[in-house]
């Protein structure tokens, strides 16, 4: 696989740690945890940055951080697992590895095939496209050729707008590469990978314009704010329990923004719901109320 500047991550050293993986779930009890490796958490990641990565034998990037941290407090060893993004639900799925991230969003379909974690941050969709358009609605791109990345949430919906033509990529470095050739018009990729790329990258002739047309419930995913997450296996409910009582402590004590502050995230509408929450009364309580910053972590 070919690397941008924005995915500074040796992937030949993690791809060997991804064959020394280990075998096929094994009873444990650490904690009643369902783990496939006593002592061990397995984590699934692809390896985008700002979100992903691993270095000097740790997760790193936002979401890569946060789970070390997870696993660190519940006395966890991590063991990596570098993958393609659209191979990560089905490794969870079938227990070849607890846990994934890698800026993913719930969606009412994964929740079908796995759990998924309360949130970490949240995230809202961009129309990456050319500087020469500014492209902020879905009817926008009504005709276009549109294009996002291999086992992304919001496919379905990108299929439904009108006489647009879609495009799936394996990896975000090809999708972009296209877009700044012209063989795609808009791309959806994971917000915080494409703002970072572009940081990165300043003299791209392309930038990300939020979507900002009100909440359209036929896209949701494209039209609202989404939960940024990790997947678990649905045969993990403990293993899950240890890991939202982590994911709150993570809220209580600020320390997501603290860490997204050091990706250049730390603007406050990564922490920030938005006014629809779509998990109520559905894989959550119906009054569960989506996680925010305490008071004193907005100073």
């Amino acid at each position: 696989m070919s690397k941008m500047s924005f995915r500074p991550i040796a992937l030949g050293a993690a791809m060997a740690l991804l064959l020394a993986a280990g075998p096929l779930h094994q009873a444990n009890a650490d904690g009643h945890m369902e783990l496939i490796e006593k002592g061990t958490l397995n984590v699934a990641f692809n390896g985008d940055m700002p979100g992903t990565g691993f270095q000097d034998g740790k997760l790193i990037g936002l979401d890569g951080e946060l789970m070390q941290m997870v696993a660190e407090k519940l006395g966890l060893k991590v063991k990596p697992n570098l993958m393609e993004w659209a191979a990560e639900i089905q490794s969870v799925k079938t227990r070849r590895v607890d846990i994934m991230h890698g800026m993913m969003g719930w969606n009412d379909q994964r929740i079908k095939v796995i759990n998924i974690s309360d949130p970490i941050y949240y995230g809202g969709a961009n129309i990456t496209q050319k500087k020469s358009t500014n492209w902020s609605t879905v009817k926008e791109l009504e005709g276009k050729t549109i294009a996002t990345i291999q086992g992304f949430g919001w496919i379905d919906q990108l299929k439904a707008i009108e006489g647009a033509t879609l495009k799936l990529y394996d990896t975000s470095d090809a999708a972009i590469r296209d877009l700044l050739a012209g063989r795609i018009e808009a791309l959806f990729a994971d917000p915080p990978l494409i703002q970072f790329a572009i940081s990165k990258n300043p003299d791209w002739d392309i930038h990300a314009v939020p979507i900002s047309q009100d909440f359209d419930k036929k896209y949701s995913l494209l039209t609202g704010k989404y939960n940024v997450v990790f997947g678990l296996s649905q045969e993990a409910p403990e293993l899950l329990k240890a890991v939202n009582a982590q994911i709150a402590e993570i809220w209580a004590n600020c320390t997501n923004r603290d860490v997204a502050k050091k990706y250049g995230l730390g603007d406050p509408s990564w922490f920030d719901p938005g006014p629809i929450n779509q998990r109520a009364g559905v894989d959550r309580p119906a009054d569960w109320k989506q996680p925010t910053l305490p008071e004193k972590c907005k100073s």
